[in-house]
Order: structure tokens, then sequence, then C-alpha cells
């Protein structure tokens, strides 16, 4: 059964079941950890004025810290990392080293505070009420590449503007079936433009690769009033603002000639 793999490259290492158990659930907590630290680090950047992107860009070619987990935004959902590090939580209480964990709580408030932050921003950039407001969602997915919504940031930030009064419509490439089912109160789309259609806001909160190459010119032709907050970091906002576009970035990046 190894035969193949271990022939790919993989390290073999051989233990017992308590540090093999530990193994995933600790690779889970750091990379939630990763995650939730470039957030906050997104959140003094705003303050000073500084670009996260470019921050983030930086750090990761250390090599003691690498590129991967480093994008500052809506922050981690899915059915491992915030299910693992509660877990992990639990598990150290029971064993009686429940302080030595204490961070991950910290972790796991950071990360919901993201989707706290993106409700706010958004009703901000509408006037202060999602009454009455067309609200398009650019993500459905937890992450992109997948249809899968458990925990999903996205639906989250979806749902709480709905429950505010929004008309909230849905778009992603694979997810919208998933997403339907778990949340049927919201509008479902097939195609991003047509749920940008009368959108007083347009919000990207999963980072799939199309939405990146979205025209905002023409998507500014059909939406009501042009804004649109960035929930990833990874949009060309200038190209967006030179469209007409209000733009808002929920780490605060700014678009920097000099960010390459």
């Amino acid at each position: 059964m190894y035969e193949p793999i271990l022939a790919a490259g993989t390290p073999y290492i051989a233990t017992h079941l308590p540090t093999a158990e530990l193994v995933k659930v600790a690779a889970n907590a750091f990379l939630a950890t990763k995650i939730s630290f470039i957030n906050a680090v997104g959140d003094v950047c705003a303050a000073a004025g500084a670009d996260i992107v470019t921050l983030s860009r930086a750090l990761g070619h250390d090599p003691r810290i690498g590129p991967r987990f480093l994008s500052a935004g809506l922050g981690f959902g899915g059915g491992c990392l915030p299910k693992d590090i509660r877990a992990f939580i639990a598990r150290a209480e029971e064993l009686g080293v429940g302080p030595s964990l204490r961070f991950l709580r910290e972790v796991d408030d950071l990360n919901r505070e993201r989707r706290r932050l993106a409700v706010d921003i958004a009703r901000d950039l509408v006037g202060g009420t999602f009454a009455n407001r067309n609200v398009a969602v650019l993500g459905a997915s937890f992450k992109p590449e997948t249809d899968d919504v458990r925990d999903s940031p996205a639906l989250a930030v979806a749902t709480a503007i709905h429950t505010e009064g929004a008309a909230v419509r849905v778009h992603d490439p694979k997810a919208s079936r998933n997403a339907r089912q778990a949340v049927p109160a919201l509008i479902y789309s097939a195609e991003a433009a047509d749920a940008c259609e009368t959108a007083d806001i347009v919000l990207h909160l999963t980072e799939w690769k199309e939405y990146q190459e979205l025209d905002p010119g023409y998507l500014a032709s059909v939406v009501r009033s042009p804004r649109i907050l960035d929930g990833r970091s990874v949009l060309p906002l200038e190209k967006w603002r030179i469209a007409g576009w209000t733009t808002r970035s929920l780490s605060g990046a700014p678009s920097q000639p000099w960010a390459r």
C-alpha cells in the first residue's frame, strides 16, 4: 500500500498512536494560527497605512515561514481547521494542560471576528443599513476549487446580511447546489454577472480565479451602485477604481504601484 507513495519521495515516519493522532490536529492548529496571525497583522497595517499584501509577500520569502496560508482576508472555514482547533483545546483540557493551548481560543476568536468585520464594512459602504439593499456575493465554498460549504465564511457573511434585511444573490462556480441546500433562503445565480445585477454592493468572498478575471467595466453597467468589498485581498482593485468602483479590502490593503 505504501510502496507507490514512498517511491514518490514521501517521507515515512514510524511512531505510536498518541503522536500520530496529534500530528494532524497540531498541523491544522498551526495553519489556523498562521492565518489568524496574518489577519491580525492586516488590521495593524490598515491602521498604520501599510500594505498587507506586500508585507505577506515579504514574509513568505523567509524560508522559516513560507508563503502559504499568508493571505489576509476573511479567514478560514471548512470541515477541518475550525473543528480541529476546538477539539484540540477540549482534549488538552481533559488532559489537564488546557492553559498550554489557551492561545488557540484567540486564534478561533480572531477568525470569527473576520466575518463580523466583513458584514460591518459592507453595511457601512451601503449607508449603514441592509434594509432594501441588493447584495451580490461572489463565492459560497469555504475555499476555491471545491464545492464544500461546511463552515463557509462566505455563506456565513451572506446569511448574516440576509438576516439584516438585504436581498442576497450568490454565485459560485461549483458550490451553488450545496450552498442552496445549506442556506435555501438566499438567491443563487448561474452567472456572476446575474448575481451582480442591480446590486448596491458586490462582496468578493471566495478567491476563485474567474472572479479575479471579471471585467469591472462591464459589471459597473449592471449594478445599481459600483461598490465592491474584496474579502480575500486578491482583486486588482486599482483596475476596479479606474472603472468607477468604490473599493474596500477587508485587510485594508492599498493598491500600490510598487506591489508587483
